[in-house]
């Protein structure tokens, strides 16, 4: 494995802790740097895996993205997308589903109790079943709310990694869907970098397209899509440098990840492009 010098610039940030590493498209490991087995708490990072888990129950039938779902007029996919119109952390609609792009733990809370619901599985076992035990993913627990309660490694983030870029669990054309723009043209706040117009999201991952200010870099593609946590923790993948990057930390979001990010991001994708 080549090891990549833009990982070790995670030693100059303001935290206690961090770890991070770079998956290819291939699934093969570009480098790593930190503690990569360190348990860390994923805050809003636990959106992606709750949603890979919804489209698993939605392959296996146990569910449909049109069917209702949440206040009235919201479906399955209203709620993946932040369109269903439930306020960010209460169970309140506060626009019509379809309407606005509302940032809403309380979608994703609702979501985990349908799929429970239709599965007759508590959501965080039907996540264990339908996506970590499957992808080896042994020190990843949902431990509360399927919005932000994940506790997980940047071991097991990158099987997640490597998983959405050369997917094994779901048809592909269904991870095509989850990362394209649904809803176009909504706008919202992008939590932590304020209104963004349009605030383009696909089936609970966040998508990069114009977006300024942004957490990812300046060089990322437009399709570049992922999450990041409040915990300071975040994953992205980009579909045209055909390569993932997830990194970890244990410091809560804040200007420090502000102006971190995005440079050690484009210092990633340029050692990459040298390095093909």
């Amino acid at each position: 494995m080549e090891s990549l010098q833009s990982l070790e610039s995670i030693e100059n940030w303001p935290v206690p802790t961090a770890a991070a590493a770079v998956v290819r498209a291939d699934g093969g490991l570009a480098g790593s740097h930190g503690p990569v087995d360190h348990r860390f708490p994923l805050a809003s990072v636990t959106k992606p895996l709750a949603a890979y888990a919804a489209l698993v129950a939605y392959e296996e039938g146990a569910i449909e993205l049109d069917e209702p779902a949440g206040p009235e007029g919201s479906t399955v996919r209203h709620l993946l997308a932040h369109t269903s119109g439930l306020a960010f952390d209460e169970h309140r609609a506060m626009a019509a589903a379809g309407d606005r792009r509302l940032y809403s733990n309380a979608g994703f809370e609702v979501l985990g109790d349908h799929i429970a619901k239709a599965t007759g599985i508590p959501f965080a076992e039907y996540l264990h079943q339908a996506v970590f035990e499957p992808l080896g993913m042994k020190s990843t627990t949902l431990e509360g709310s399927p919005a932000k309660d994940g506790v997980s490694t940047v071991a097991d983030l990158v099987r997640f990694a490597a998983e959405l870029q050369a997917p094994r669990l779901l048809d592909p054309r269904t991870v095509a869907e989850a990362v394209s723009v649904v809803h176009p043209g909504r706008k919202g706040v992008l939590p932590g970098y304020g209104h963004q117009s349009p605030n383009d999201w696909g089936l609970g991952f966040e998508i990069r397209d114009g977006k300024s200010p942004h957490w990812t870099g300046s060089a990322s593609s437009p399709r570049t899509f992922g999450h990041f946590g409040q915990s300071g923790t975040f994953l992205w993948v980009d579909p045209d440098a055909r390569v993932a990057c997830v990194a970890l930390t244990d410091r809560a979001f804040g200007p420090w990840a502000v102006e971190a990010w995005p440079a050690f991001t484009d210092g990633v994708l340029a050692e990459l492009t040298r390095s093909r």
